[in-house]
Order: structure tokens, then sequence, then C-alpha cells
């Protein structure tokens, strides 16, 4: 907000500020200002406004209301009423649903005389429901700052280019598939925003954005970017990572402002060398691993931080006396502060997923990142090492914190980190500094809270729940010693779910250590919140019981009658002299130690589901998720229009970080050269927080003719067997077992594979040649002989063929349950509209290079070659001259 804020000029907009009732609405709308959205009934405070104190609120220049409220679309309305305001704010998500995701706005659209607004210049419409950007929007002359993130747009107008003063416009996170040609019109553009969308090409006129400083199109499909991205003097900062990328323009090395280029997550198969020798921000050694550092590297006032990652996971670099600062691939940050090493170090590097045999996850941790290894191992730095590595932002509550988690060869140590994120489309980042290096991790544990025990005694609480004391008497200990206090919430509901009994509750789960193996000389006095609707005035005593659990939670023993127990209205208080788990419990249960171990190992299990869908346009491209319990039905609903597939595997139980992998069998194989595949099988990590997603294509092993393939997916958990029974899914048995899922999945057959088609599935077409005699010709032959190599790749041909995204979704809805079709249609409906053009065959040839299909470019120009020769032979043959008619001597290629 305040990059924005400072683009507007009115940096006190983005300022918070609190509007109550009309009482004290003078004081507000004295600084022409209302912010709305902090109040669930903003809304009904305007309108009540406006009808009480209108002639004061039309001359308000800053407005923000919240569209969740629901009587947004009375208080629309009123909007166009206030001809001064110069900001206005209507974002959705700031409620949250019960998963814990951001609720969108109700936002659809705008009033048509919203465009009577002259003044506005920031229109905030985020986490909205806008599928269409509203017309009124392009007649608002003075807009400079337009945001519509999280919404469902999936294009914009062809006359957004009217826009003309826009300096900022973010339209992450929406459907965008297309762009105008206008956009090159935002000559004042200096922002563009348009990461996670569904963008596969962009047009040229991207590159009369002459003063944009910073282009975002992370996140996207696209398979190539235009070259007129050179013309973008002005560009400091371009975001390209997680797209389809094959190769990029040399010609982006040559922009001269230019200081970071994200080029992470693509498919990139060769990177030219002028982007490879970018003077790299304050790095020294190669990123790329390269076994000598390069020499624009060593030079640590070096001012552009180029990123690529070519699925290049570890390298090394070096470190002098000078220090420098480094960044890998992967996106981890190094200062090496100077001296930090005496003598020059080559430091390797090495970047994996993490194995759960020795990455050992505590209880209830949540594994952020992948794990680093630096060598060489042990060594000591004689200033400490600052480093920086991105991770996964947790959606866990808050009772959780992020630290960096160490091995130094023997055991774990957490290392406090402080932690950013830069923007919201980007992960965030943990810091901490280090004297020796070994293998790094980032880790989301229960908050931890310590203190140092004196002799003297001390206090220790909760900064979770401050009801929660630990009380240190005078004598407890003759050494000073450490000690650590954990605690876990447990809602009733769990409690109730779990252990199916309502009449069970319990405290929070506390656990206590301290880096002593001797037990406190004095007893520790604890004091826990009674379980919830449980007090000291309807106390059942006989239903309360204390439980000590030991340091892996497999054992609960009910230990009641070894403490004594005293009772305030809201706590209850005992001593112990040694520490692990404590848990208070109010039930029924005569045995409650098997409760509590149940509820506990729940606690650190989630129910999953394994999906496998295949798209219904392209049934080759499969889906595989692996979706927590609760979170099962709504993503089914979400994919239910694009995929087809199975319903969902039977309920598994995973671990919090544990590793498992998919396995395509029976003749269906999947890319090897995936950085992600092991053996032929896909590797994954469970995230309870995340959908485990992984889009691919698979292929037949076998010729397919003439019939489809049926196949399976199977999920495997820790090591892969070396071969897997056929009745695999029916012998699933117990948690230990190795499979967790089955899916089939069917890949349809290959028509377009037959020897002879005949008459093309309902298609007929006309005898087509296209291009001229000279040059050589394609026939209707030759098209059926290059569509059986398209594959899926058909709708970024069509578009860069230049068919439009309205054709492209046509032919795909009108053939929608044949790829085959799909394929033909697009290419002979392109043929038959440029038959005429004696350019068509190099456009054909142009549009499959770009499309990453170089070998049926090659193909057509083997074709094409061919018949050049034959065009030459039957010149000379008959004796004609050059001039002589082309018409009457041309000889089709068949």
């Amino acid at each position: 907000m305040q990059k924005m804020a400072e683009l507007l000029g009115l940096r006190d907009e983005c300022e918070e500020g609190t509007v109550g009732a009309p009482a004290f609405a003078g004081s507000c709308l004295a600084d022409n200002r209302l912010n709305l959205d902090v109040y669930p009934d903003g809304c009904h405070r305007f309108l009540q406004l406006f009808k009480e104190q209108q002639g004061e609120v039309v001359q308000v220049e800053f407005l923000r209301l919240s569209s969740n409220d629901c009587l947004l679309d009375t208080t629309l309305g009123s909007l166009p009423h206030l001809k001064h305001l110069k900001s206005l704010v209507l974002k959705g998500g700031l409620a949250r649903d019960e998963f814990g995701s951001y609720q969108h706005g109700s936002l659809t659209s705008l009033p048509p005389d919203f465009g009577n607004l002259r003044c506005l210049t920031h229109l905030d419409l985020s986490f909205n429901r806008l599928s269409t950007l509203p017309s009124c929007i392009l007649h608002l002359p003075s807009l400079r700052v337009l945001l519509v993130s999280h919404n469902s747009l999936v294009t914009l107008p062809e006359d957004f280019g009217c826009l003309s003063k826009l300096t900022f416009f973010s339209a992450m996170k929406n459907q965008l598939k297309d762009l105008p040609q206008s956009i090159g019109e935002l000559s004042m553009l200096q922002d563009l925003d348009l990461s996670e969308n569904a963008l596969e090409l962009l047009p040229e006129e991207v590159g009369n954005l002459h003063n944009c400083t910073e282009l975002d199109l992370s996140g996207n499909r696209l398979l190539s970017i235009p070259e007129s991205l050179a013309n973008l003097k002005s560009l400091r900062r371009l975001h390209l990572h997680s797209n389809l990328l094959v190769t990029v323009p040399a010609s982006l090395a040559s922009l001269p402002n230019l200081s970071r280029l994200d080029l992470q997550n693509n498919c990139l198969r060769a990177i030219p060398a002028e982007i490879q020798t970018l003077p790299f921000a304050h790095v020294r050694g190669n990123p790329l691993g390269e076994t000598e550092p390069s020499p624009q590297a060593g030079n640590c006032k070096a001012s552009a931080a180029v990123v690529i990652n070519s699925c290049m996971s570890s390298g090394s670099f070096t470190v002098t006396s000078e220090g420098c600062r480094v960044v890998l691939a992967c996106g981890i940050h190094f200062y090496f502060p100077p001296g930090a090493a005496s003598d020059p170090l080559r430091i390797h590097f090495r970047s994996f997923t993490p194995d759960p045999q020795w990455v050992k996850l505590r209880h209830h941790d949540v594994l952020l990142s992948r794990v680093l290894e630096l060598q060489p191992h042990g060594v000591q730095f004689q200033q400490e090492v600052q480093i920086w590595m991105p991770y996964v932002s947790p959606q866990t509550p808050h009772q959780h914190e992020v630290v960096v988690r160490t091995f130094s060869g023997q055991s774990w140590t957490d290392l406090k980190a402080r932690v950013k994120q830069k923007r919201k489309s980007e992960k965030c980042v943990a810091h901490c500094c280090v004297l020796h290096f070994s293998w790094f991790l980032v880790v989301s544990r229960l908050v931890q809270n310590e203190c140092k025990v004196p002799a003297e005694g001390t206090l220790l609480f909760s900064s979770v729940d401050p009801n929660i004391k630990v009380i240190f008497p005078p004598g407890v200990t003759k050494e000073p010693r450490s000690v650590k206090l954990q605690v876990l919430s447990v809602s009733a509901e769990e409690i109730e779910e779990i252990t199916a009994n309502a009449g069970c509750r319990a405290s929070p789960l506390l656990y206590l250590s301290q880096d002593s193996t001797v037990d406190f000389l004095k007893p520790v006095r604890i004091q826990l919140p009674l379980p919830p609707r449980v007090t000291g005035l309807n106390l059942d005593r006989s239903r309360l019981h204390i439980l000590h659990g030991d340091l892996e939670g497999q054992i609960w023993n009910d230990i009641t009658s070894e403490v004594v127990l005293e009772f305030t209205h809201l706590y209850a208080v005992f001593e112990v002299t040694h520490f692990s788990w404590y848990w208070l419990w109010y039930t029924t249960k005569t045995y409650i130690g098997g409760i509590a171990k149940k509820v506990y190992e729940r606690l650190r299990l989630y129910q999953v589901n394994f999906i496998a869908l295949q798209k219904k346009r392209d049934p080759e491209q499969v889906l595989l998720q692996c979706v927590p319990k609760h979170k099962v039905d709504p993503v089914l609903k979400k994919l239910q229009d694009r995929y087809r597939g199975p319903e969902p595997s039977d309920m598994v139980e995973m671990f919090e970080g544990e590793q498992f992998f998919a396995a395509f069998e029976r003749g269906i194989s999947i890319d090897m050269d995936r950085p992600d595949c092991v053996d032929g099988r896909l590797s994954f990590i469970f995230y309870s927080h995340l959908k485990n997603m992984k889009e691919i294509y698979v292929t037949s092993s076998v010729d397919r003719k003439g019939q489809a393939v049926k196949g399976q997916v199977s999920f495997y958990r820790g090591a892969i067997p070396e071969s897997i029974p056929e009745d695999a899914n029916k012998r699933r048995k117990g948690p230990d077992s190795l499979w967790l899922a089955t899916l089939p999945i069917k890949l349809p057959q290959l028509k377009l594979r037959d020897e002879n088609p005949g008459p093309l599935y309902g298609f007929s077409f006309p005898p087509l040649n296209l291009g001229n005699a000279e040059t050589g010709y394609l026939t209707q032959a030759n098209l059926l002989s290059i569509a059986r190599r398209v594959g899926a790749d058909w709708q970024s041909i069509g578009l860069n063929l230049g068919l439009t995204y309205q054709q492209i979704e046509r032919i795909g809805y009108n053939n929608r349950e044949d790829l085959n079709k799909q394929i033909l249609d697009m290419l002979f409906s392109w043929a038959q509209q440029n038959s005429e053009d004696p350019d068509c065959v190099s456009k054909l040839i142009t549009a499959m290079k770009e499309s990453g299909r170089q070998d049926i470019a090659d193909e057509v120009e083997a074709i094409i070659e061919l018949g050049q020769q034959k065009y030459s032979e039957s010149i000379r043959r008959l004796g004609l001259e050059q001039e002589s008619s082309t018409e009457d001597s041309a000889i089709a290629m068949i």
C-alpha cells in the first residue's frame, strides 16, 4: 500500500482510520476520509451518514468499504454522487471461511454512472467476484492506480488502453488468458502485475510500455515472450518465474536498467549466453554452479541480480576475506561479512527434498522448505554469516512460530529466525545468523517460551495462553538451567469428534523440557486452565485426571493420585519434579490413558484423499492431488468443469512433512527428465495446509492402435517397492503398508496413428495446396501427417498461428470429447483461412518453433525442401524460364 500511496502522491490515504456512529462523523469528514471497512456494518453506517449529512459526505475524497458487506449493492447507487472522490477501496477478503481462506466480496459489477467520478485516481476492487472489468471504469479520466487482483477476470476490454494516465495496474490472481493489443497504449504505466493468471502468450504491443519499471508475469502458462520486451528501457525488475518458458530472448540482456530477472521454475532448455553473463547483484561465484566463478560475479559492487533455475539444485561458489553476497538459483541468499573467512574458501551447496528417515520432525512441526546442505561440514567462520531461506508460508494458528532448524551431524538445533514477506505473490523468507555450516531447513513449530532458572527461582508463562504458568520456588536448583515451555490448544469439538463422547473435555496440551537430566530439587508448581465449560463451582473431582506423557507421546499415565491438586474457579494447580507432556482431562472414562494416546496421535496425523483427474479436453494431461479430508469436496467441485476422473481414494492418514510417491503402471509412463521424478515415480512431500498438486502429461509406452490403454496411478509411502501386484488396492491393509491408494486412469485410443484414417472421423476437407510452387506446397496429406504429431500443444500452436482465443475455445467446446478432432479442426480451419497467403507455410513453421515444437517445424521444412527440389527439376526438365507461369508447372507434393 505504501508503494501505491507514493504513486498517488497521497501517502496518508493508506492509513487505517476509525469511523463510528454519526455522532463523531464530523471529525472524520473534516479530513475528507471515511474508513468504514473495519466495521461489519460499514455500508449501513455510510448510508446513514449519506442520509443525515449528505452535504458533507459528498465532499469525501477517500472512502474504504468492505465488499463482504450485505448492503453493498444498495451503497453502490450512492457512490456516483461523491464527485470529489479521489480514492475508493471496495475490497473483499476481510473475512475468512471455516478453512481459513479469505472470503471474496460480493461485488460483480459497478453502476453505469460510476464513470462520472472524474476525480478518482485510485480504485481497489481486489478480492471480489468480477468476471469482466466494468465498462464504466474505462470512463474514469484521472485513474492512475487500478487493483483488481483476486477476482475471476478472463479477459480485459479491447479498449483498455484508453486509461492513458494509469501508472499502476495489478490483476494478480485472476484467470486472464490473453491481453488486448491496446495495453501498449498505457504510455505512463510504471508497474504491471499480471502474476498467477493463465496467460499463454503476450501481444507484441507490451513492448510499447516504455515507462514500465516492474513487470510481473510469474505463475502463468507462457511458452515464449516477445522480442519487443527488449524495448522496455526503463524496466528494472522482470518476474518470469513459474511459467512454461523453453527459452528467452537474448535481447533482454541489453536492457540498461534491469536489476532483477527471475526465471525460476520454467522449462528452459537453453539459456542465452548473454543472459548468463549478466552481472549479479553482490554475487561472488556463479549461481548456476560452474566450476569457476565468472568475472562479473567477482565484483561485489555489481548492481544486477539474475536468478536462473534450469533444474540446477547444486553447485559451488567462492568466499574470500573481502566478503560478499551470494544468491543461489533456488532463491537462498547469503551475506559473508568482510573477515568471515581468512582464506579463500570454496562453498559447495545442495538443495534436496528432505528424507523423513533422518529429518525428524518434532511433535506438531510443519515442514516448510527443502533441505539446504552446505559443505565443508563444520566449517567455522570468524564472523556470523547471514542466511535468508525462502519457505512456504504456513496457514497454522497463532500458536506456531517459524524457525530455521540446523543439523550439526549429531543433533538438530533450532535457530531464532526473523521472517518477512516482500510481496503477497512471493514466498516468505526466514533470516538467521550462523557461525558454522551443515544442513538447514525451515520449520513451523509450537511457540516456545523459555527462561533461565536461577537458584532463587523464577516464573515462566505461555505467550499463547498466559493462564498457563510454571512457578519455580527458591532452591529449586543449584546450578542455573534452561527451561522451555510449549502449548497446544485443543478445541472441545476436536476432542468430541475423535472420542465420539460429548462428555470428554481437555485443557491445552502442555510440554515442558529442560537442558538438564537431573530432576528439580523442589517441586515445580504448574497452573493449567480447567477444561472448557468446567469451573470450580460445577467440578466433579472424580472425573478430573492429570495425565503425564513420555517424550514421544506413546504412553500416557494417570498421575492424579500421585499429585496434590488444588482448584480455583478457573484453574487447576499441581506440583511435579520432572518435565514432559502434561494434560488435564475431564471425562467419565475409567482408563484415560488409551483415550489420550488416541487423541494425541490424531492431532499429529491428517486424514488424506488421493485424487487422479484427467482433463476433459486433453485426457493425456493428468492432475494428481493429495487433499486433506476437509478439502476434498470443495476441491472436486472447483475442478469438475475442467477435469473428469474417478472418485477419491479411500481415506489414509499421513504425517506433516511425510514423503510419498506416485507411480504410473500398465504401459503408462511420464517424462523421466522431471526434477521430481525418482526412478519413474513422482516424489511428493505432504503438507496438510497446502494441496499437493502435480499436473503432468502421461503417455503410453506402447503404440496404441485402435484401442484405449487402461492404467492406474498408485501412491506409495516411503521406500519405493520394486514391483506392485495387480491386486495392490485390494490387499492394502494397515497404516504401515507401503501403498496408500490406487486409482484408475484411461487414455483414449489414438486414432491419428491409424495407417489409413479414411474419412477423418466425420471431417471432410476440400483439397488444399498451401504455399506456392517455388517455395513448395503443403497438401492435405501433409497436414494430416503434421496433425498426428501435434498432441496436447494444439491450443498453443493455434494461438501462435493467429487464431483468436474465442476460436480456440469454440473448437475445444465443439469437439470437447475428442482430442483428434480438436487438432484437425484447428489446423484445417487455419489452413482454409490462409490458403491464399503466399507466406502461410513460413508462418506455420514459425508457429511451431514458438510453441516449442521444433520437431514439427523440422518436418515441415523437410517437406518444403523436397518440394522445392521437385519444382526445380521440373523446370529444368521442361526447359521453362523462371518467368514462366508457376501455376502451369506446379507439382503438388504428397
